[in-house]
């Protein structure tokens, strides 16, 4: 559970605070100064800081100084009115995470919160290198493959300089990690590490979230906003996607990397800015060139120092390996012992394709420990798991609607659909309906009065569905 720390003088504040966070499913702390902040962070680091600019005694901007000297890892929001906004600009310019104006939105705040929380975990937790699957941490990048141990090296290699890195590979194969484990163990491991994902903000909202923005730069810009990149100067900036983004913002970006400097919009004023650029993207970057939609000379710059990942079935003997530390890990999680893998299964586990990557594998090891009553997990688990077309519970699992959850959640989490709540409802009805049959052996009449259906509609979603009715045809003719 992650701990927030307010730092208030508002007691009502603070107490609101306490109610929302605990809500939401945050520890919460809290100190009606700065000075009994430091003690509190003193006696135990939070996840998170929360923090006032007004303040009695120490105020706002001393007791930021004081965590971020003490903490340089650890997120501080601050919480300003317009009369403090200034202080508040210089003290992110300094490295706290962001600010929020008084009186703030809930969601705003709550949105903020959630990234100061992943900023947190990317900063702090450690991502192990080739480390033996059952000893390490939640994060590692794990196999023994010689394709592998070239990317071991090259992050060996890389880290310690100040290039620019490009990761390259398919989705799923772990280029987050590696663009962590190359902050991690670069020079810069304890300034800021922030995450700029170029797809999942809007191309219209990117360039500001980037290089921040000046005072009526635009229509309701009420004051200036400093970006991220001069937010993490000293630091990583690590630029997830950029094969994707706009080509308007691209320019700007090799601005940064040729005079280390940045303008906001609206502004006049050159800033000059000391970050490291990690890049990464699973586009096909020479194809993106060919087609005018990025930049030639951006490409260049990003290449000079360059980390394939290989996709997983060039690596198939790593499969054991990631299999382990898959079991250990999630089982851990589910509060149940590793029950182990059948040979068969770990055969059907090499055999597959992997699309997906090693992300898939994970969530097939997780979906197949979750609908496994801790037996060892055979070859069948390992098919329901990948098609997620018959997942079907073992008889002492906790309750129906639990399992529901569960898969619900897995598969929200591994598959990411545009659609996810129609592709999850045209799942659940396909099962449904073919359950329904099995009970009613085929007989069309008697699975459609089951699921309070006219017969015609199931007719046609088994059609849509495309339901295999092989077994049934018989059947549903002698009854009918």
């Amino acid at each position: 559970m992650s701990t927030i720390l307010i730092i208030d003088d508002d007691d009502q504040l603070r107490k609101s605070f306490h109610k929302l966070l605990a809500e939401e499913g945050y520890r919460v702390e809290s100190a009606a100064s700065g000075e009994a902040g430091l003690e509190r962070i003193e006696t135990k680091t939070p996840d998170v800081v929360i923090l006032d600019m007004r303040l009695p005694g120490m105020n706002g901007l001393e007791t930021f100084q004081a965590i971020h000297a003490k903490e340089p890892k650890l997120p501080i929001i601050i919480m300003t009115a317009y009369g403090t906004t200034e202080t508040a600009i210089e003290a992110t310019k300094m490295g706290a995470f962001d600010y929020i104006l008084k009186p703030f939105d809930i969601p705003d705040m709550l949105k903020v919160i959630g990234q100061a929380l992943e900023a947190s975990r990317f900063m702090r937790s450690p991502v192990d290198l080739d480390a033996p699957p059952d000893r390490t941490s939640r994060e590692a990048i794990i196999g023994r493959s010689k394709e592998m141990q070239d990317v071991y090296k090259a992050i060996g290699r890389v880290s310690a300089a100040d290039a620019t890195v490009l990761v390259r590979g398919d989705s799923g194969t772990g280029k987050e990690l590696v663009a962590r484990a190359i902050y991690q163990h670069s020079l810069r491991a304890n300034k800021p590490f922030l995450v700029i994902n170029c797809v999942a903000i809007p191309e219209n909202l990117l360039e500001s979230e980037l290089f921040g923005y000046e005072k009526g730069s635009f229509t309701g810009a009420a004051h200036r906003r400093v970006g991220k990149i001069e937010q993490a100067n000293g630091g990583t900036v690590f630029l997830d996607e950029i094969g994707d983004m706009p080509f308007s913002i691209q320019a700007k970006i090799l601005r940064l990397l040729q005079e280390k400097s940045i303008e906001r919009l609206g502004g006049r004023e050159t800033i000059p800015v000391d970050v490291r650029i990690i890049a990464a993207t699973n586009r096909n970057l020479e194809a993106a060139l060919a087609e005018g939609r990025f930049r030639e000379d951006l490409y260049f710059r990003l290449k000079v120092v360059t980390i394939s990942l290989p996709p997983l079935r060039e690596r198939s003997a790593d499969i054991p390996l990631l299999t382990e530390y898959f079991l250990s890990r999630y089982a851990a999680e589910l509060d149940m012992d590793n029950p182990g893998i059948t040979p068969e299964a770990l055969a059907a586990l090499k055999r597959h394709s992997w699309p997906g990557n090693v992300r898939e594998l994970a969530n097939t090891i997780h979906k197949a420990l979750i609908f496994n009553r801790g037996a060892p997990i055979h070859a069948e688990d390992i098919a329901q798991a990948i098609s997620g077309e018959t997942l079907t519970a073992r008889p002492d699992l906790n309750s129906a609607d639990q399992i529901i959850r569960q898969w619900v959640r897995t598969t929200m989490e591994s598959e990411g659909e545009k659609n996810m709540y129609d592709a999850l409802m045209d799942r659940f009805a396909s099962i449904m309906i073919s359950e329904a049959l099995n009970i009613a052996k085929g007989n069309r009449s008697r699975a459609a009065k089951l699921l309070g259906l006219s017969r015609p509609t199931l007719h046609s979603k088994i059609e849509k569905y495309g339901l295999k009715l092989k077994t049934w045809v018989e059947e549903d003719r002698e009854n009918e």
